[in-house]
C-alpha cells in the first residue's frame, strides 16, 4: 500500500486504499505522513471522485496562503457549491464581502461591551454548568464522556456569545438539542458531498434520500432556530436598556457599532449567514475556530 511510508498512487483508485487501511488511526497517519513529506503532501483520490487534496502544515505555507497572499487564494465557485448551507458568511465569502465581514466582526469582538460579556458568560457557565456536573459525577462515582461534556460547554457558551440565548445543553440531564444535532448532521453531509460526483449528489437530493436528505433537513432546523432567535432579538431591542455586556447578534443590530456600508447588517439573510458561521467557528473549536480567529485577528486588510 505504501512506498517508504508514502501512499502508493494506484491506477483508477489513487491513494484511496492506503487511506482505508489507516482509517482506524487517521490522525496518527496524518502526523506520520507530514513528518515523512516535509509538512506538505498531495493526496490523489480515485479517478471517479473529488478527493484530490493538497495538505500542508508548513507554517511558511500557511502564512503565505492565509496572510501574505490571501487575496490570491479565493474559495471559488466549487467551494461555494459544497458549502452552500453557510450562505455568504465569512467562511464562504471572498473579496470585498469578506473584508467587510472581517472588519465588522473584528470590531465587535474587540468591543469592551462584548469583552465584559465574554468574561461574565464564560465564568457563569463554568461555575453553574460545568462544576455541578463534575461534582455530581464525583459524588455518584459516574463515568463521563468528557468530549461530550466540553462540547456542550462550548456550544452553550457560543450560543450565549453569538445570539444571547442559552440552550442549556450543559446540564445534569444532558438533553438533546436539535440545533446542535443539525450542525453535526450538516457537517457530516458536507463531508460526503465533498467526495461525491455532482450528478450523484443531485440525484440523491432529487430522490430525498441519504446524506442529501439529511443536509436538507438540517438546513431547515438551523434556519428555523436562527429565525426565531432573530425575531426574539428584534422584540427585545424595543425595551432594551444598557447592559453589562452584549452578544454579537445584538451588536449587529445596533447601528451605532456598524459603520456605513452598502451591506445591510440588519438584513435577515446577512444575520442568518453570519450567525451560522460564527456558531460553527465557536462550537467546533478543533475545526473552524482556528481559521476564524486567524481571519479576524491576523490577516492584513
Amino acid at each position: 500500500m505504501t512506498r517508504h511510508g508514502i501512499p502508493w498512487n494506484w491506477p483508477f483508485l489513487g491513494m484511496l486504499p492506503s487511506l482505508l487501511v489507516h482509517l482506524h488511526r487517521l490522525h496518527h497517519r496524518c502526523v506520520d505522513l507530514m513528518q515523512q513529506t516535509n509538512c506538505s503532501f498531495l493526496f490523489v483520490g480515485p479517478w471517479f471522485g473529488k478527493m484530490d487534496a493538497l495538505i500542508t502544515v508548513d507554517p511558511a505555507n500557511i502564512q503565505y496562503i492565509m496572510s501574505t497572499n490571501f487575496t490570491n487564494y479565493p474559495k471559488g465557485d466549487e467551494f461555494l457549491k459544497i458549502f452552500d448551507i453557510l450562505g455568504d458568511g465569512i467562511f464562504n465569502s471572498d473579496g470585498e464581502l469578506w473584508k467587510f465581514q472581517r472588519k465588522i466582526t473584528r470590531s465587535l469582538i474587540n468591543h469592551r461591551r462584548f469583552m465584559r460579556f465574554l468574561v461574565k458568560t464564560t465564568y457563569n457557565k463554568v461555575q453553574k454548568g460545568l462544576v455541578p456536573i463534575l461534582q455530581h459525577a464525583y459524588k455518584e462515582d459516574l463515568v463521563l464522556d468528557l468530549q461530550d461534556v466540553f462540547q456542550r460547554l462550548t456550544f452553550d457558551t457560543t450560543c450565549l456569545l453569538v445570539m444571547g440565548h442559552d440552550p442549556r445543553c450543559l446540564s445534569l440531564e444532558f438533553p438533546d438539542v436539535p440545533f446542535s444535532k443539525a450542525l453535526d448532521d450538516a457537517e457530516e453531509a458536507i463531508a460526503y458531498r465533498h467526495v461525491l460526483f455532482d450528478k450523484l449528489w443531485e440525484l440523491l437530493k432529487w430522490l430525498g434520500i441519504g446524506q442529501a436528505a439529511k443536509l436538507s433537513q438540517a438546513w431547515k432546523v438551523l434556519d428555523h432556530f436562527i429565525d426565531n432567535i432573530v425575531s426574539m432579538k428584534y422584540q427585545e431591542q424595543k425595551n432594551e436598556e444598557e447592559e453589562e455586556g452584549v452578544d454579537l447578534l445584538t451588536s449587529f443590530l445596533n447601528e451605532e457599532l456598524v459603520e456605513s456600508s452598502s451591506i445591510n447588517t440588519n438584513n435577515d439573510k446577512f444575520l442568518r449567514d453570519t450567525i451560522l458561521n460564527l456558531m460553527i467557528a465557536g462550537r467546533d473549536t478543533t475545526k473552524f475556530s482556528s481559521y476564524m480567529v486567524y481571519l479576524v485577528n491576523n490577516t492584513k486588510p
